[in-house]
């Protein structure tokens, strides 16, 4: 890691997508309705392994050290001031804090847009280095050719299996909810073209959070935590219907979600584990009295937005630490749930369903969930989809749950013309 960083931003004149400004080669991103921030490069990185988490917070105390040190030395130019200006880091942390591959990483060249003023960061590694070095010839987007899919560590059955086992346990009373996950597995021709992905992404759901981090992919609708200042919000996600085909169909799906028993039981949990969880680091905590519902192209949510005034002193990665993981992708209680899942679930999320978002040096951030998502390496895809098991839960019907939610990054991935 480098010592000494030279940042410099500057307005930048130009409307056009972020994502025309990217590079082939490992594209770094965070967009919501065409706003939000692109980088590539690497002018720094900090890797946290398993030794560095054996309990669940000291990864983050560890990456929040390692990179105030970081920003704490650069030498910063920064005309603009806004959130995520000057030096920021893109992070993506494993979801179980036993496994490999949580990282940060500070790019060299960032152009973001906010409130419609659009900017240049150039972050250097070493004095002299002139910013024009640091712009890289953008390539037209590849196609994804010769796509072959194949079945995931459980097939649809043993799955099924596990969600029985598992409602079992529950109405045993080991636990309330457990989230269990399934991967399935896709092969290009040749490596595959992420600024494509991302694209198509941004396109079909422009109300989710896109997000590419060290091969981490996807649109998470899952806002973990944001932060301005001593403000943070945030919006629980809990209770799933698909979107219908015609629109009596979507509203009677929608008013089944607000009628079922199940699925207001699983948003009650998710919304009283975050706020016993802010508690202890917030005050004037605020969420609304009912969940309000969230579309999305292929499915609809039960959702509550939370705001709250951070204490002082307490760090973005603290909260993202105290509140990873939500009940909305690991359970209640915690310990039960994380416990259940390493034993029925039958492999490693890596990064699926841990935070992932970006952290500027004045503690400005976006963290959300990585859902919605699949990991890429080179040719590969390995796609991830969860849902919430409660007592009610019928397996059949989470299998299509998890079906539905596959779509978003199957599409993604799919040339359709």
């Amino acid at each position: 890691m480098s010592a000494n960083l030279s940042v410099r931003t500057v307005a930048l004149a130009d409307e056009r997508d972020l994502l025309d400004h990217v590079p082939e080669t490992a594209p770094l991103g965070w967009l919501r309705h065409g706003e939000g921030i692109v980088a590539w490069g690497e002018a720094a990185r900090v890797e946290l392994a398993p030794e560095d988490a054996v309990r669940g917070a000291v990864r983050f105390d560890s990456a929040a050290h390692r990179l105030g040190r970081l920003f704490g030395s650069a030498e910063v130019d920064d005309a603009v001031e806004l959130p995520g200006t000057g030096p920021v880091a893109f992070g993506s942390f494993t979801f179980d804090p036993r496994s490999s591959g949580s990282v940060l990483v500070v790019p060299r060249v960032v152009v973001g847009r906010r409130q419609g003023r659009t900017w240049l960061t150039t972050i250097c590694d070493r004095p002299g280095s002139h910013p024009q070095e640091l712009l890289a010839r953008v390539t037209p987007w590849r196609p994804v050719e010769e796509l072959r899919w194949s079945a995931g560590t459980l097939s649809s059955d043993e799955w099924q299996t596990a969600v029985a086992r598992a409602v079992a346990r529950i109405k045993d009373g080991e636990l309330d909810k457990v989230v269990l996950a399934r991967d399935a597995l896709a092969q290009a021709r040749e490596p595959i073209d992420v600024r494509r992905l991302l694209a198509r992404l941004t396109r079909d759901y422009p109300d989710c959070y896109t997000f590419s981090v060290a091969g981490m992919v996807g649109a998470t609708p899952e806002l973990l935590v944001r932060r301005e200042g001593e403000h943070v919000t945030a919006l629980v996600l809990a209770g799933t219907r698909p979107r219908g085909r015609t629109e009596s169909e979507d509203a009677r799906l929608a008013e089944e979600l607000f009628s079922s028993a199940k699925e207001s039981e699983e948003h009650r949990y998710a919304i009283e584990s975050l706020r016993a969880t802010l508690s202890p680091l917030c005050s004037a905590i605020d969420t609304a009295e009912h969940p309000e519902l969230l579309r999305l192209a292929n499915v609809q949510h039960l959702a509550s937005p939370v705001r709250a005034t951070v204490g002082s002193g307490v760090a973005t990665l603290e909260v993202v630490a105290a509140l990873h993981p939500t009940a909305a992708v690991g359970g209640t209680p915690t310990t039960a749930a994380m416990e259940l899942i390493a034993e029925l679930e039958g492999m490693d999320r890596g990064r699926y369903a841990g935070p992932v978002g970006w952290i500027d040096a004045r503690g400005n951030g976006e963290w959300g969930i990585a859902i919605r998502s699949a990991e890429i390496m080179g040719a590969r895809a390995r796609l991830f989809a969860g849902c919430g098991i409660v007592a009610g839960s019928e397996p059949a019907t989470e299998l299509a749950e998890a079906e539905t939610k596959f779509r978003v990054m199957r599409e993604a991935l799919t040339d359709r013309g």
